[in-house]
């Protein structure tokens, strides 16, 4: 049964839940009002037993005969019944005789009882040649018998079953109209899931991302159509992404492997031709080729960094002591930049993050001050309170040029014809993000170009595992 309900369409289950619950709320109402009808007949029936007054003719009766004795049924029939009712007289025995009517009723023990002045009276439904009888049993005053009332059911059963026809056909009436409601309302309340399924459709057959959902109100299902719209326009921006990362990395790689393969061709025409080169443009040329080889392996290596997911995509976090990365990234500038001086004052602080990350990140941002500061300068680098400063004494940057420092790719017009992929500010925004920290850069005072890189952690390490992953 469950696995018939669950085959079935969405909008045909609501519709048969829908009918299921106003079917049971009707049958639980009409079932409530029959038997309350019924009580309440039943009351009133027994109202009118209580209303039949024949005491002093079965006085008279049993005076006159000295004992219990029922009338005739051929008398009983020829005289008219004025009480409408089965009348009959009950002694001490259990001995019965009729005065009205024409079923006699059976005599129950409850019935002996209020002839022998047990009790009061007794109530009770009895059944006699087929059909059920409400019976009264009242103590007759002065004797040793009862006198018995009672009357067919029949009277109340008629109304009962005309009722009972009535609900029926009330509760049939509601379920189909609630059948067709919750059709309905299915169908209404689904017209935004329909649109939903529609526009996924489109962009399984068709790759659009572009399609959105109209969004009305703000229930649960303009909820829906919301996260729809923010997830196709976030996988737009990611496709996009893509393709212009992928167009910028052709780009990029098209210009050193442009010339490296003319500067092998060269060497390679040389050899064909027997015609050697002079030494000096051999060696420049080697010196290139060598030159190129390694930009290709820089820009190859920063695009696999960026390719790499902003979430659970590195190594291990550990905790990172900032002061001695810094450090390491300052020695490998001083050998980069040859004639440039690197000073350092570094304070304590450690903080969680990918170490080989952290250390490329620190290493871009000192690579970056080196290569546009001038011959014999300086730059300075100082780490307090979590506030990593990294200031040159180039050119800086302009204030228009400074939103897209970070950007792939980007490379300010005047350092085009430095070395570079413009990826490197990428990469440092990118681990400093992963961190939870912040990376700006900005004008310094006297002109040169300030980094201020924040990063959130603490002044000395954990006292239970310094130097080490942290804890779950």
């Amino acid at each position: 049964m469950s696995r018939w309900f669950n085959a079935l369409p969405l909008r045909s289950r609501l519709a048969l839940l829908v009918a299921a619950a106003v079917a049971v709320a009707v049958a639980v109402c009409a079932a409530s009002a029959w038997l309350l009808t019924r009580a309440q007949l039943v009351d009133s029936l027994d109202d009118a037993l209580r209303r039949v007054r024949v005491d002093r003719l079965a006085l008279d009766f049993v005076r006159a005969g000295g004992q219990c004795r029922a009338v005739p049924e051929e008398e009983r029939r020829s005289q008219p019944n004025v009480f409408d009712s089965t009348v009959q007289l009950v002694d001490g025995n259990g001995t019965s005789c009729m005065l009205f009517g024409e079923q006699p009723l059976p005599v129950s023990p409850s019935d002996v009882a209020v002839a022998r002045g047990e009790r009061p009276e007794a109530l009770h439904t009895v059944t006699a040649g087929g059909a059920e009888y409400r019976v009264l049993t009242t103590p007759l005053a002065g004797t040793s018998v009862a006198v018995t009332v009672a009357r067919p059911l029949g009277e109340v059963d008629d109304s009962l079953d005309t009722l009972g026809l009535v609900l029926g056909l009330v509760a049939a009436a509601g379920v189909l109209g609630a059948a067709g409601a919750g059709v309905g309302l299915a169908r209404a309340g689904l017209r935004p899931v329909d649109r939903l399924t529609e526009a996924v459709e489109h962009v399984a057959r068709t790759e659009d991302l572009a399609v959105r959902i109209p969004v009305e109100g703000d229930d649960e299902i303009a909820r829906l159509s919301r996260s729809f719209n923010a997830m196709t326009a976030a996988l737009a921006t990611s496709r996009d992404l893509q393709q212009q990362l992928i167009a910028d990395a052709g780009h990029e790689l098209r210009t050193p492997l442009t010339s490296l393969r003319t500067n092998i061709d060269l060497l390679v025409r040389s050899e064909r031709t027997g015609r050697a080169l002079p030494p000096e443009d051999r060696r420049a040329l080697l010196e290139s080729v060598r030159a190129q080889i390694a930009e290709l392996a820089a820009l190859i290596g920063d695009l696999q960094e960026l390719s790499r997911p902003d979430a659970g995509a590195g190594g291990p976090v550990e905790v990172v002591a900032l002061h001695d990365t810094t450090e390491r990234a300052a020695e490998r500038a001083r050998l980069r930049g040859s004639g440039i001086t690197v000073t350092t004052a570094l304070a304590p602080w450690y903080v969680r993050a990918e170490p080989a990350a952290l250390e490329r990140a620190v290493v871009n941002l000192l690579d970056n001050a080196v290569k546009f500061s001038p011959p014999g300068g300086t730059v300075e680098v100082a780490l307090a309170d979590g506030v990593l400063r990294v200031r040159d004494h180039g050119p800086g940057i302009p204030e228009h040029e400074l939103p897209h420092v970070f950007d792939r790719f980007w490379r300010s017009p005047s350092a085009r014809s430095l070395p570079g992929s413009g990826l490197g500010l990428s990469i440092v925004a990118r681990t400093v993000r992963r961190c939870g920290g912040e990376v700006a850069l900005r004008p310094a005072e006297g002109g040169g170009t300030e980094a201020v890189l924040r990063l959130p952690g603490a002044p000395t390490p954990p006292p239970e595992h310094p130097g080490l992953p942290p804890g779950p």
